[in-house]
């Protein structure tokens, strides 16, 4: 081998190194300035503000309700979880340092020993008994779950295999590797945020169900298809006035731009992850969102355009009936808005571009508590399994 090959080689050797060695001292210095960004304390970036500007809080997509009153027409409902009208796109969630679990009720709902028929309950979804004296057989049960999307809303079935058996949920893999039920329960939802479920669509289940019994000489429950079908109207009319989003808009200063990189990297190092939909998601260890960070203007974020996109706005969203614990995850979603002012330089407004200032947003917060302890209060936990089916 050359001296000249020899040279070469030993120069393209220290290239390497070197571009390699930038390269790590660029990446840890970035590192630096992303953790000195989310571990100091933020001042408000609105305190020294014009007091000018008309202070307000996050703004509401509904208006939450003023009393419980307006509600006891529904205080018989003993579980109940809320569908309701549409309304924005759900939410994403915070800092993964900031050390709270607001999901911990629904992780011990889904343990091994949690019975699926605990999910399902008679004020928000009508629920068929069958019982047979023999195991009934699977091709009979593969053609009830055939017919799960005939009848405008989601039905599940759980099934027993005997007296003694733990329920479960039946799907079609399950039918088939099981041995067999000798009780059935079909639940069909009564609401979600398209409406209450029709007359018409309750009484085409209760006779599909009646035509299976028939056929594999078995008994069965449904109850009367008119008083169902005023309860899931009540139901609904209850979840429109609590399915309530709350929103906070960041917007540049001085009709300046934010850059797409800038997002996305202190989206990423917060914990959010960019989705198919076109907005960052902070989700849960269950996969639930908890809120979302979307463009303030019309343009979804994806992932192939964050180079180019600039955008004179982001915004943060909380949809309040989907998430449990709302007060702390509203805490997690604020922390978050205001470091994202601070760093992006932006200012924290309403819907209506009005600056937001602390005790406007302590103002949101309560009512965001109010409403959920009104869920509560009719049986509704905010955040369950129930609430996420309806609130869809």
């Amino acid at each position: 081998m050359s001296d000249l090959q020899l040279s070469l080689i030993v120069i393209g050797v220290i290239v390497i190194a070197g571009v390699a060695i930038y390269n790590w001292i660029q990446q840890q210095r970035y590192r630096r300035k992303v953790q000195a960004a989310f571990d100091q304390e933020h001042d408000d970036v609105l305190l020294g503000k014009d007091e000018a500007f008309r202070r307000v809080e996050p703004r509401f997509t509904k208006t939450a309700p003023e009393s419980p009153d307006a509600f006891a027409q529904i205080d018989a409902f003993t579980q109940m979880e809320s569908p309701t009208q549409e309304v924005k796109k759900p939410s994403s969630t915070a800092p993964s340092h900031v050390a709270v679990n607001p999901t911990a009720a629904y992780a011990a709902a889904h343990s091994p020993t949690h019975s699926p028929l605990l999910d399902f309950d008679t004020n928000t979804n009508y629920i068929v008994n069958v019982r047979a004296d023999s195991v009934i057989a699977n091709t009979f049960i593969a053609k009830l779950l055939q017919r799960k999307f005939d009848f405008g809303k989601p039905v599940v079935w759980l099934g027993q295999q005997n007296s003694n058996a733990p329920w479960e949920e039946i799907t079609t893999e399950s039918n088939v590797d099981s041995d067999g039920y000798t009780h059935l329960k079909g639940c069909l939802q009564l609401a979600d945020r398209a409406g209450p479920i029709s007359e018409v669509n309750l009484s085409k289940f209760r006779d599909s169900v009646l035509e299976f019994v028939s056929q594999v000489h078995a008994t069965s429950e449904c109850p009367d298809i008119v008083a169902t079908h005023d309860k899931a109207v009540k139901l609904d009319k209850f979840c429109a006035e609590v399915d309530v989003m709350i929103g906070i808009n960041i917007i540049s200063k001085d009709e300046g731009a934010f850059v797409g990189t800038k997002i996305r990297a202190l989206a990423e190092a917060s914990g959010f992850r960019l989705e198919s939909d076109g907005v960052f998601k902070y989700r849960d260890d269950n996969d639930n969102a908890l809120f979302t960070l979307s463009n303030y203007e019309s343009a979804p974020l994806l992932l192939e355009n964050m180079k180019s996109l600039t955008t004179h706005g982001v915004t943060f969203l909380l949809d309040v009936p989907r998430v449990a614990h709302g007060d702390r995850v509203f805490d997690q979603m604020t922390h978050l808005a205001k470091i994202f002012s601070n760093t992006l330089g932006g200012i924290m407004v309403d819907d209506n571009r009005v600056p937001l200032s602390d005790s406007g947003i302590q103002r949101s917060k309560q009512q965001l508590i109010e409403i959920q302890a009104l869920m509560k209060k009719n049986h509704i936990n905010a955040g369950s399994p129930s609430a996420l089916r309806l609130f869809v």
